[in-house]
């Protein structure tokens, strides 16, 4: 039973549903081959709405050189599989040229028409035009009622705070460690895990929003996909910190600071203005005596200055929200 758990039900009624309207309505209005305004349908359903209208534009436009493209061939070489060819050839040339790929198969069905009918005429020609129209309508009405899933981006984009939570947590536990052993990058697997489906996630709601967009959604998963390349090199600079200078339990204080004041909508100004200070009392202290403090301190001070990046990138971001 385990398959059935991931069938999508709802989009397989959908489908039926778009399917048999276009049929019923090629059928009420007496057309030819009114099954194939259903395959239409069924062809022009899409996982968005903008998916679907792009595909409806796409499909439309292709369907327009068809019609010229065997006009031309019918008229010049007959009702006959030759002719049916040549036109296949070119409008698959055509369609491939141009992105309308997925035009090809369900154009071509509507012109075959013509060829078993061995007919061009207005009549045959408004059967296969209303077809088309009918079963596009109804793949686009079907869509329409595709929302945004504002509640599963919530969900997802907490889990990527909850993430760079543990990871900016686990920094200050080994900044404070000589040894680093077990100190491993895994954690940056799951966040970047968390993040595409996020992105994912964004990107679904972008498309599923013709009106009234807004790109918050889209520049929060942008904002934290830099600020996990930059916890990246902050990680790399934390392990190869051998010996703990004086400064290390102030920094890994500051670490635990970021974590206490994590939540969304925290501009992170303070945290900047702690940093700046942490920077000036840095410059004001002896110089290191050895090689090895000189390394670890020229590490630290590296180690901080990307964390002022990961935190500008959050400050950037909360303010133009808040602002606008």
């Amino acid at each position: 039973m385990r398959w059935i758990k991931g069938f999508n039900i709802v989009k397989a009624f959908k489908i039926a549903l778009a399917a048999v309207l276009s049929i019923l309505t090629a059928n009420l209005l007496g057309l030819k081959y009114a099954v194939t305004a259903g395959i239409i349908t069924v062809l022009s359903i899409q996982n968005t709405k903008r998916e679907t209208l792009k595909t409806a534009r796409n499909r439309g436009l292709a369907f327009l050189c068809a019609l010229i493209l065997a006009f031309l061939c019918y008229s010049f070489l007959g009702f006959c599989v030759g002719a049916f060819i040549v036109y296949l050839f070119l409008f698959a040339f055509l369609c491939l040229s141009a992105g309308w790929g997925e035009a090809i198969a369900m154009d071509s069905v509507l012109i075959s028409h013509f060829l078993t009918e061995q007919n061009f005429g207005r009549e045959m020609f408004g059967n296969e035009v209303l077809l088309f129209l009918i079963g596009t309508f109804f793949g686009i009405l079907i869509n329409l009622h595709l929302r945004k899933k504002e509640g599963e981006f919530d969900r997802l984009s907490v889990q990527v705070d909850d993430e760079i939570k543990g990871i900016v947590h686990r920094m200050a536990e080994n900044l404070r460690r000589e040894d680093k052993t077990g100190y491993n990058s895994d954690c940056f697997l799951r966040l970047e895990d968390k993040i595409r489906l996020a992105k994912e996630c964004a990107l679904r709601n972008w498309n599923n929003t013709l009106w009234s967009q807004s790109s918050y959604e889209m520049d929060y998963i942008k904002m934290r996909e830099n600020q996990s390349r930059v916890l990246r090199n902050i990680y790399d600079s934390i392990v190869r910190i051998r010996i703990l200078p004086t400064q290390i339990m102030q920094a890994a204080d500051f670490f635990e600071e970021i974590e206490a004041q994590y939540h969304r909508d925290n501009d992170v100004a303070e945290l900047l203005k702690i940093l700046e200070t942490m920077f000036a009392d840095m410059k004001q202290e002896t110089l290191p005596v050895s090689r090895e403090e000189f390394e670890a301190r020229a590490l630290l001070f590296y180690t901080l200055m990307q964390l002022e990046e990961f935190l500008t990138l959050k400050n950037r971001f909360v303010v133009k929200y808040r602002d606008s």
